[in-house]
């Protein structure tokens, strides 16, 4: 829907500013990004847009089309656990960008499901971070954005993530996938074979990330790469290998899982490439396993829907997204896919399509 319309009639002017970012889903790659490690997401065909003007007052006014209400807070207010804190935080960012020098009106529009592991809370940010810059006449590169994105999540909500879900919603689209290199940020951008389909589903079970679980996970990798003696735990020499057997037991498996992780990932870039179906798959199932048994991040019931995906014919299965929760994301053939995902949703009455 166009939001210049609904803007005005809330905010008695019309926008200066419309944007919007897609939400994604990680076909491979969970908790390298943060280790410098590769990934790969791609775009769904889900978006965030938003309309944006400044108001001349003190107070941002932020108002969702899910809500009845706008929401006012003065600029520069600090997160309190509220729907609006990302909203705000990508405020606070463009207002130190010097994007907004006051109050700005915000109207928000999304079917991008939150606490599902698609990064609603990215393409939220990087949405309001391009209107900002584009009300206020700024060219800036998607990459910058994606940077800056990370930034709000990291200093004002809080999130030590890393920018691997800033880079896929500023810079994938619909039928494509990022092979990423979050050390140095190269990327290309990889054209997903139509005889493929990847299908995201909805588990069920929400997942928050401020709950606490990633940060613990973040921090366990932090504390296995500092006593290995790095800063990449993506990176590991011959000899820092070899060394993580000797980790206390938690720690090295969360090593294991990221180093390996990494590797996978590598691979089914170049099997994506490729259009080999068979070696993706066998990859994306080995990522499963690594992430639920040396990760610790999947949950039973996840477990099990990635099972009856694969035993009903998906040629793979597995979690995506921060874990605990969200999203599997399931390779299918084109050829059968819409067949599959009916009979598959029939059978799971708590999942859906996302």
């Amino acid at each position: 829907m166009s939001l210049a319309a609904p803007f005005t009639d809330i905010f008695g002017s019309p926008p200066t500013a419309l944007a919007s970012a897609p939400g994604r889903v990680n076909l491979i790659g969970e908790h390298t990004d943060y280790n410098d490690g590769a990934v790969l997401p791609a775009a769904i065909d889900r978006y965030v847009s938003v309309a944006l003007a400044p108001n001349d007052g003190s107070a941002h006014r932020v108002r969702s089309t899910r809500f009845g209400d706008t929401t006012e807070r003065p600029v520069g207010d600090p997160k309190r656990d509220d729907w609006s804190d990302y909203a705000m935080g990508a405020l606070w960012k463009a207002g130190a960008l010097g994007w907004c020098t006051g109050g700005m009106d915000v109207l928000i529009d999304s079917d991008v499901p939150d606490g599902a592991g698609v990064s609603s809370s990215a393409a939220l940010i990087t949405a309001i971070l391009r209107a900002a810059a584009d009300s206020a006449g700024v060219s800036v590169d998607p990459a910058d954005i994606a940077k800056h994105a990370r930034a709000v999540e990291n200093d004002y909500i809080g999130m030590p993530c890393g920018i691997m879900d800033q880079m896929a919603v500023g810079l994938a689209r619909k039928g494509t996938a990022l092979a990423l290199n979050t050390r140095d940020l190269s990327y290309e951008v990889v054209e997903i074979p139509a005889a493929w389909t990847f299908m995201v589903i909805h588990s069920g079970i929400r997942r928050e990330l401020a709950d606490g679980r990633y940060s613990v996970r973040f921090e366990e990798c932090r504390h296995a790469a500092e006593t290995l003696g790095t800063a990449a735990l993506c990176l590991l020499t011959d000899a820092q290998k070899d060394a993580v057997a000797a980790l206390p037991d938690t720690l090295r498996k969360r090593a294991l899982h990221v180093t390996s992780e990494h590797d996978r990932t590598l691979a089914a870039s170049a099997a994506l490439k490729a259009a080999d179906l068979d070696t993706f798959a066998r990859l994306m199932s080995e990522s499963h396993r690594s992430y639920s048994e040396d990760f610790e991040a999947s949950t039973p019931e996840i477990d099990a829907l990635v099972a009856d995906a694969v035993d009903s014919g998906a040629k793979a299965a597995r979690l995506t997204g921060g874990g605990f929760g969200g999203c599997i994301v399931v390779l299918v053939e084109t050829a059968i896919a819409e067949a599959w995902i009916t009979a598959f949703l029939d059978r799971h009455p708590g999942t859906w399509r996302v």
